[in-house]
């Protein structure tokens, strides 16, 4: 299937530094910081937490690392899958890193780092839904499925449904108002934030398909065409993996299901 077929696309590590102009980063170490995209709904990855205003999550901890690493301050701009590839291109950012999916759609647009999360397709209902109590109850007649736009989950679930209807909704909060109010049975979401409904909602319930349902590879996205940046970005991600510090940001925000560390 395409989806397994997916972390195959991603860009590989070099075995040996590529001698390119580092202009990004040349840039970055002038400037003193490095600027990162996140998109701040996202719990557990990087989660502006509603209660106390602060930024936390995987992505978060490790963006952070990433400025330690470089020697420089990291500066958090507010960004979203929809808007991510235009604020990438449009220099906005030097990277995103809010467990990016990564696609051939985004992979003729982006550059991306190996994926250090990988994360399958869930859906979320509610405790007291008449019909709907597994996965097997969803692509029938009369069914309303809520898609947040911009997301991979749309694609997937495109192609997964054949009786069901599928409803694009411009964010997750309105997934979640949809399948509240009645005018979806069900909203599909990955691993990640389907921890937060459970953790923050008593009235979801996780919906997990039968198989692994197209386990995507998460990883941080930039702006094509400078191959100095992709290889630091690239070197960070192996330092992490090797040292540590992802395995250990992973377990800080209960991910550790689905952290990759190869």
């Amino acid at each position: 299937m395409k989806w397994r077929a997916v972390a195959a696309l991603a860009v590989l590590l070099p075995s040996s530094p590529v001698q390119a102009e580092p202009v990004r980063l040349d840039r970055i170490r002038t400037a003193g910081e490095v600027r990162v995209c996140i998109w701040p709904d996202y719990y557990s990855i990087s989660y502006r937490n509603t209660r106390t205003g602060q930024l936390e999550g995987i992505d978060i901890d490790l963006a952070r690392e990433l400025g330690k690493d470089l020697g420089v301050r990291v500066r958090f701009v507010d960004s979203s899958f929809k808007t991510m590839i235009g604020d990438l291109l449009g220099d906005r950012c030097d990277v995103s890193m809010h467990g990016v999916a990564i696609t051939p759609a985004r992979q003729e647009k982006l550059a991306f780092t190996r994926p250090h999360l990988r994360s399958g397709v869930y859906a979320v209902t509610t405790r007291t839904h008449p019909t709907i109590r597994t996965w097997g109850d969803i692509d029938r007649d009369g069914v309303v499925v809520a898609a947040a736009s911009g997301t991979y989950m749309v694609d997937v679930m495109k192609t997964e449904l054949r009786r069901a209807r599928l409803l694009e909704v411009a964010n997750p909060e309105a997934r979640e108002q949809e399948v509240m109010s009645g005018r979806a049975d069900l909203f599909v979401t990955d691993y990640p934030y389907s921890r937060k409904m459970l953790a923050r909602h008593d009235w979801a319930v996780l919906l997990t398909p039968p198989a692994p349902l197209a386990p995507s590879p998460y990883a941080y996205a930039l702006a094509p065409n400078d191959a100095g940046w992709l290889d630091a970005m690239n070197a960070f991600v192996a330092r992490v993996k090797t040292d540590g510090r992802l395995l250990n940001a992973a377990r800080a925000n209960g991910l550790e299901a689905i952290v990759e560390l190869h």
